[in-house]
This record gives C-alpha cells, structure tokens and sequence, in this order.
C-alpha cells in the first residue's frame, strides 16, 4: 500500500463517482477497471488491506469501502443504462430501416428423426448406446464376419486412419462390443455417423448418420424380427403403412433382408419418388450369422437374435419429401426454418 492513509485513499475513490456520473462509454469501462478491478482496482486494494488494520479502524474502514462499492457499482449501472437510452433514442434511429429477422434456433430434422427412431424401439425394450467412431479392421470386419478380402474392407469404401485403422463403414462394431461386454438378454439400438469414400451426391453423402440395432436372446425367431420391425414403421410412419421384405444377402446376417415401406407420396401406386415401384427401401436386416455370435463369446446353439441397420437421412428425406440429401447438409436456414415448430 501507498503511504496515504485508508481515509485518504476512500476519499480519492470517492471523488471518482463525479466522473462516472457523466463518462462516455469508452471511459466508463476503464473507470470499472481502474476502481473495481480484481487485480489492481484502487478499491479492491484497499479491501485487500483492511485485514491488516487495527481493529477499530478495520471495522470503519471496511464498513466505509463497502457502502462505496455499492455506490459505485450503482452509478456504473445507471450510467449504462442512460448510454443504452440514449442511443435506444427516436432521435438515434431509423424508423425507416426494415426490422431485423429473429432466429429461431431448433433441432435438426435428421435429429428429430433419430431420437424419434430411438424412442420407439425404447417403448419395446431397446435400450440407446454408443461406440467408438474410429476403429479397428477386426471390430469394424472381421467379428462381424466380413473377410478383409471381402469389397466392403477394399479402400475405394473405406476411410483408413492407419494400418489396422479405419473410420467405422456402419455401426455394426457397437454390436461386437456390446456382446462381448454383456450377456444376452441384449435389446440396443446405436445411432451414430459412419464414413464411406462415397460420393457427395442428391442420394449418397460420405459421412452420415446410421442407426443399428440388435436383439439377442434365446428363441428370438424371424417371426419377432418381422414383428419388430412391423411394429417401428407402423408407429413411425401410419397404421396402414404397409411393410415388406425382401430376400438380401449380408455378411453378418442369415437369413438376411431388405425391408421396404409403402411410397409415402403415391401410397403405393407408383410415383417419381419410388421409382413406380411404390415402395421404398429403408434398412438391412436379418437373422444374425452364428459366426457373429461365435467371433464374440456368445453359444449360437443357446442363443438366437436379429439386427438391422437404416439410414436417419433416408428416412427424413422420405417423411418429408426432400429430393436431395445435401440439403440436410448445407445448414441453409431458410431450407431448415420450416422444420422449425
């Protein structure tokens, strides 16, 4: 401390609201700072210092600063409020000027979808997981029973980190580790971005969402799979929305299928957005391989189970007639605002 008395020193500070009262806004803000600030403001000094008075003197000394802080910050206070008035003023703006757009912020409709998906397969039992987005070669194939000869492991599809190391084609490996980790019952579904080296194109993206499922348990048949996956288009798109499969092929899957729904455009009649085919595709699926089971720890002789995997961007495109999926991407507000509620 200075050699001036604590008196003096209140005093000095004291004098300063004079000038706050009437600062511009440039030298109200290096007042605060000069009186109030956490290092070197006069009056935060001189709080400092009041431990190491006498005790009648620390007693009004600290009483006498602190009212001055309350003062201070009150003149600081009002002034910024006459500065904002003053340029709020009728004489300081332009009435003419076309008011400013508000932003509204909101989820994204491929966001809305994926919790939408997850909160249906919650109501029968699926619980919602997460793995990893980089992974290794034996995780992201070779559990999953895909052969590091097979095309899907060739680099034109996937993205590698390093040897052994890729960024995930599907979120299949969540299910490797969930079945290593936990014994069946196991109900889950693993939403999450993939990359393949896909094009950027109106129907293909290189990285995007996926959500995977997986039911293992013993005697899950194809009837339950067929069952569970009637009941999500039925409750994510309409009670007469009519469901169908397709014999596929998978790795990781036998039998396997692809699961097509009734054209939401035509109802089924054919239209542009089908192809006249009048139904869409919308995931992959079936029965899970017994080497899938074998590969992670679990009996395929006891236990049984299905998977599937499907597209959020498909499926958003398909809920609300979008014709190109880098629209999805773009973050164009005024292609998003209409999703906005």
């Amino acid at each position: 401390m200075p050699d001036v008395s604590p008196n003096d020193q209140l005093e000095a500070v004291a004098r300063s609201l004079i000038e706050l009262r009437e600062a511009d806004r440039t030298r109200l803000a290096e007042l605060k700072v000069e009186l109030l600030g956490r290092k070197a403001g006069k009056l935060t000094q001189i709080l400092r210092a009041v431990s190491t008075l006498a005790p009648e003197e620390r007693r009004n000394i600290g009483r006498r600063a602190n009212q001055l802080k309350q003062e201070i910050e009150s003149a600081i206070g009002g002034r910024q409020a006459e500065l904002i008035d003053c340029i709020g003023s009728s004489e300081a703006r332009d009435l003419t000027m076309p008011a400013r757009d508000a932003w509204r912020g909101a989820v994204h409709p491929v966001t809305a979808v994926i919790d939408e998906i997850c909160d249906i397969f919650r109501e029968i039992g699926f619980s919602r997981v997460s793995g990893p987005e980089a992974e290794t070669e034996d995780y992201n194939f070779t559990k999953l029973n895909i052969p590091l000869d097979h095309p899907a492991a060739d680099m034109q599809d996937t993205f590698f980190l390093s040897p052994g190391v890729v960024l995930r084609t599907h979120t299949s490996p969540v299910q490797a580790r969930t079945m290593e980790q936990y014994a069946p019952p196991i109900r889950i579904v693993v939403p999450g971005l993939v990359y393949r080296r896909d094009a950027f194109d109106a129907s293909h993206a290189p990285v995007f969402e996926q959500i995977e499922g997986l039911v293992v348990d013993e005697g899950i048949s194809f009837v339950d799979f067929k069952a569970g996956i009637d009941y999500f288009v039925k409750r994510f798109f309409s009670k007469d929305t009519a469901v169908r499969f397709r014999p596929s092929y998978f790795p990781f899957t036998e039998p396997s299928a692809e699961v097509d729904v009734q054209c939401q455009v035509c109802k089924g009649s054919g239209c542009a957005t089908c192809h006249q085919a009048g139904y869409l595709e919308i995931m992959g699926s079936g029965m899970v391989h017994p080497a899938v089971f074998e590969n992670c720890g679990i009996d395929p002789e006891r236990y049984t189970g299905y998977a599937f995997g499907m597209g959020p961007h498909r499926i958003t495109m398909l809920r609300h007639g979008i014709p190109d999926i880098r629209l999805l991407y773009d973050n164009d507000m005024r292609f998003l605002r209409q999703f906005v509620e």
